[in-house]
């Protein structure tokens, strides 16, 4: 019998897809998403998709890659979740000039505009792929494609809408570790 996904596991990869489908959103332009109704689905998505990660971000085995990646993935965790209330604050206010003012604003404050809009949300994509580095030896191929993604995320490979590709590159790549039978187990079971 082959072990099934934890439920951790699970959640993860549904918080990857959440946060994928919050890009989506996102890259349909700041006219769409201030007009979402009844609430902002683009940023909802987001926090949803980051808690969701929570559980198995803790959960990584204990090895060297761990003890890094778990503390990067949980402050990027937290700067999503500080991102995604000041966009609640953005997509309530009633017309652009508001919004504009706000975003004013905040950028004279780095205490707040970098942590939760510039650099932070970055730490989530960097930790994750420390953690899948601890995957490393049983599942190439996903680490490989996380890879890529960072370095999509990190603009060292550009594209047009980075964090639409680089979240399904990494939905992709933590799918091959997560669900792909490790050829390993099966023949010390046979």
């Amino acid at each position: 019998m082959i072990n099934k996904p934890s439920f951790y596991k699970i959640l993860f990869l549904i918080g990857l897809t959440l946060e994928l489908s919050g890009q989506i959103l996102l890259a349909q332009g700041n006219e769409f998403v201030y007009n979402l109704t009844p609430i902002d689905f683009a940023h909802w998505s987001l926090l949803l998709g980051v808690t969701f990660l929570i559980p198995q971000v803790v959960s990584f085995p204990n090895k060297v890659f761990s003890y890094l990646g778990i503390p990067i993935a949980i402050i990027g965790i937290v700067c999503i979740i500080g991102m995604c209330v000041l966009d609640f604050i953005w997509w309530s206010q009633p017309n652009q000039e508001i919004r504009n003012e706000f975003a004013s604003h905040l950028s004279k404050f780095p205490s707040i505009w970098k942590p939760f809009i510039t650099i932070g949300p970055k730490f989530l994509n960097i930790g994750i792929f420390l953690l899948s580095l601890n995957y490393f030896k049983q599942h190439k191929l996903g680490v490989l494609a996380i890879t890529i993604a960072t370095l999509i995320f990190l603009n060292l490979i550009p594209v047009p809408f980075k964090l639409v590709f680089g979240y399904s590159i990494t939905l992709i790549g933590f799918g091959f570790i997560f669900l792909k039978k490790n050829k390993n187990v099966l023949k010390q079971r046979t």
